[in-house]
């Protein structure tokens, strides 16, 4: 027998929907400031793009030793490679040359950025319109196996188009193809981080950024993503 009011509340009421999308308006606002702030340093370079990476890569091990602080100094020590192989990575990509393309780096970072910000992005909407079966509720209860697809036809589209600007790879497919491969390992970082959190019954990793959490829930997908992406660079046989 159903009782009270949300039992009664019919299957994609007004309520359901509402409560879907909520903190939709504060996750654009402070998603698109702190792209913003990124971009900015992206296109500066230099000493100023390396120390917004090296404050992050500071805050997300402060963020790690929380998550991890009850598994002793093994795990201490795996967070500041878990933090600082891809903060390298990408410091070292900002600076990669190309023969005849001096800004090739910016160019790839970007590349990288713009796709992994569309795997987030088509997840999220593609989970919340379409739901369906769950892609690993032990890990991540609010994944769905359609924002896995949707995050990875939304990489596989921006990947395409940023073919357009970026030294590589070299070809449209090509960049479709990476999109989609990136899009792929962003998801396995992303739940990673839910196993991380899911431990201690966290529901973020802080609260540095509202509508988001903290920076790791952020980034997640860039620290899998950016040592690969800089190891595939490095191995193109393209950079001076």
């Amino acid at each position: 027998m159903l009782n009270g009011k949300e039992d009664m509340e019919p299957l994609g009421s007004n309520n359901d929907i509402a409560s879907r999308w909520a903190g939709l308006k504060t996750r654009i606002i402070s998603g698109a400031a702190l792209a913003a702030l990124t971009l900015l340093a992206l296109w500066l370079g230099g000493w100023l793009f390396a120390l917004l990476v090296t404050v992050a890569a500071m805050l997300m091990i402060k963020e790690w030793d929380v998550l991890t602080e009850d598994d002793g100094r093994l795990w201490r020590f795996a967070g500041l490679a878990y933090v600082a192989v891809p903060c390298a990575s990408l410091i070292w990509l900002r600076d990669v040359r190309f023969e005849n393309n001096a800004n090739a780096g910016a160019r790839l970072v970007l590349f990288l950025m713009l796709v992994i910000w569309a795997t987030d992005i088509g997840a999220y909407f593609a989970g919340r319109k379409i739901g369906g079966p769950k892609l690993a509720p032990r890990l991540s209860p609010s994944k769905t196996w359609a924002g896995l697809g949707g995050g990875i036809l939304s990489a596989a589209i921006v990947g395409g188009i940023s073919c357009s600007f970026t030294p590589y790879p070299p070809s449209l497919i090509a960049c479709m193809d990476m999109g989609a491969v990136l899009a792929i390992v962003a998801q396995g970082g992303d739940l990673f981080e839910s196993w991380l959190k899911r431990r201690i019954g966290a529901k973020n990793s802080g609260d540095l950024i509202p509508g988001h959490g903290g920076l790791l829930d952020r980034v997640d997908g860039l620290i899998f993503t950016t040592p690969l992406f800089a190891w595939l660079v490095y191995m193109s046989g393209a950079i001076l």
